[in-house]
């Protein structure tokens, strides 16, 4: 196993602003992805008074071999979920929420309602605070990505995650072309709405790869994109096959500046969530 560089490594913060996001996670009942894909920028993101919300429960029903998301067999949908991250929203006095989920194959509509609840309870809660979504793929359900676009977000996530030729191994039961079409149907439905995409590197794809992936992204309208180094979550998960430089880095977002995208996020340990107003802001 390749030893972590430098540029990896965390330096741990903590504090009022973190206790108080922990808190109010736990009192309410909630998960947040920062926990559960154990992101390294948990620590300072909570430092900050901000989270990722991961709705629709905490096991997954695909076999992702990147994400350190627990796979299973879910329970039923909590209808009374929108209402309360809506309230940690309004506790937090976030300027932007970012929401996300487990993938949901066992649900009719992959769970699109229930994000367009949350969204329309964040409105309601508080009426100042920007949003994203960070949705799965929903198996390429129109119904449902329409869905989710008419609760009107302000962006609208849904990350590539790695070059085609690593599907079969990274993303077992997705689609490289499904989820192009995701973000596809989402500018048809609303040529207005902001789209954002995220790849990893260092999984063993090619610069040549990852430049044909910016374009792939850029002719399915995407906007915005994050690039940021995989690190295996444990040895049960993918090995890092390659630290990529933070030159290389800067290198890729130059690259996907000059292919079009509106605003681009890459270093070493840029997650899709991270600073993630800073983007919407940027775009304004």
């Amino acid at each position: 196993m390749q030893r972590k560089p430098e540029w990896l490594r965390v330096r741990l913060k903590s504090g009022g602003s973190s206790l108080l996001v922990e808190n109010i996670i736990s009192s309410l009942s909630l998960n947040t992805v920062c926990d559960e894909a154990n992101c390294p920028n948990r620590a300072e993101c909570f430092s900050r008074g901000t989270a990722t919300f991961m709705i629709l429960g905490r096991l997954c029903t695909r076999h992702c071999k990147f994400c350190n998301v627990v796979n299973g067999v879910p329970g039923p949908v909590d209808a009374g979920e929108p209402v309360r991250v809506a309230k940690a929203v309004a506790e937090m006095k976030l300027r932007y929420a970012v929401i996300t989920s487990v993938t949901r194959d066992d649900l009719r509509d992959g769970g699109a309602g229930h994000f367009a609840a949350v969204i329309g309870a964040i409105r309601e809660a508080a009426p100042g605070t920007g949003i994203e979504v960070l949705i799965p793929d929903f198996r390429g359900a129109e119904g449902s990505i329409e869905c989710v676009v008419m609760a009107d977000p302000d962006v609208i996530n849904h990350n590539i995650e790695t070059v085609p030729r690593l599907y079969s191994t990274v993303r077992p039961e997705a689609d490289y072309a499904r989820s192009l079409d995701v973000l596809r149907t989402v500018k048809r439905l609303d040529p207005g709405k902001l789209t954002k995409s995220g790849i990893m590197v260092g999984l063993g794809e090619s610069r040549s790869e990852v430049l044909a992936v910016f374009n792939d992204l850029r002719a399915a309208g995407c906007d915005l994109l994050t690039v940021g180094q995989y690190l295996s979550p444990s040895k049960a998960h993918l090995p890092v096959v390659e630290y990529i430089h933070p030159d290389d880095f800067e290198k890729y977002r130059i690259a996907a500046l000059e292919a079009g995208f509106r605003h681009v996020a890459s270093s070493p340990l840029v997650r899709s969530s991270y600073m993630a107003e800073n983007m919407l802001e940027r775009c304004e």
